[in-house]
């Protein structure tokens, strides 16, 4: 086990068996975002990225929640007192890893949301790749109560994942849901009882970890990019993101997987994965 023990002050990092278990480490505040957490959670994603014994990263809370959002108290009254060009930087940290690093990370990432997530969570949140929750989990657009509309790009992240109805609902409302109804309306892909957390999503990754890290990589960064270009732009990005993987895969899987099916017939594609 590889631990990155004592590096950060907010976040804790332990990479085991391929998988670097990324752990937002605010307890005693519900895991809330501060300036400093945001700013080390960019330098977090930056060494996972580089570690070769991490090849999916788990982002999860430490105590009975994900993250409660914001730290309202340092990230708004606090900075609110400061010069403008300081709130500046501590909106780019905070933009910087919730959305532009985890949004198209070179590696596979998976939510593990084991509590509360609130407000700005839900950047981090859409972000990563995929996402299992407790059924125990509450989520909250809470931000209409403290007088103000969600901020960064939480109103992106559930138009993107979640139906406009209940997306203005739960807005306008500020009314709690649990991890079923997360995914009942698509924002997390499982909901699973809370003792049973760890063990899907390590399942899930162990189903990660199997593939191709190369393809795997072309082909999730290609989905999210391709939700914002038109048809011919897509034709032409796809087609570009499939050659440039078989030009940077060491592994040669497509090869591998077409003489394995064609030549051996050991494998039924669709049904199974290629031999590595």
């Amino acid at each position: 086990m590889n631990t990155y023990e004592g590096r950060w002050q907010t976040v804790t990092v332990e990479v085991e068996g391929g998988i670097a278990w990324v752990t937002l480490n605010r307890p005693e505040k519900r895991n809330a975002m501060s300036p400093t957490l945001n700013r080390e959670m960019r330098d977090v994603l930056e060494t996972v990225e580089q570690d070769g014994d991490a090849r999916v990263l788990v982002l999860t809370g430490a105590g009975t929640a994900w993250t409660a959002g914001m730290d309202l108290k340092e990230y708004f009254r606090e900075v609110d007192a400061g010069p403008e060009i300081l709130q500046e930087r501590i909106r780019r940290d905070a933009s910087e890893w919730q959305w532009k690093l985890l949004r198209l990370y070179s590696k596979p990432t998976i939510a593990m949301v084991n509590g509360w997530c609130f407000g700005g969570g839900f950047s981090p949140l859409v972000a990563c790749d995929l996402a299992i929750a407790a059924d125990e989990a509450v989520f909250g657009l809470s931000e209409i109560n403290w007088g103000i509309p969600p901020g960064n790009l939480v109103s992106k992240a559930m138009a993107d994942t979640v139906g406009h109805r209940e997306a203005l609902y739960y807005i306008m409302s500020g009314k709690t849901f649990d991890g079923r109804k997360a995914a009942e309306m698509g924002l997390v892909n499982r909901s699973v009882p809370l003792a049973q957390l760890r063990e899907a999503v390590l399942e899930l990754a162990g189903e990660l970890l199997d593939k191709n890290p190369v393809v795997l990589r072309a082909a999730k960064n290609g989905f999210k990019r391709c939700r914002e270009l038109t048809w011919e732009q897509n034709e032409d990005y796809l087609y570009a993101k499939l050659d440039q993987a078989q030009l940077r895969d060491p592994e040669h899987g497509r090869e591998q997987g077409l003489k394995q099916f064609l030549d051996e017939k050991s494998i039924k594609p669709g049904l199974e994965a290629y031999r590595r």
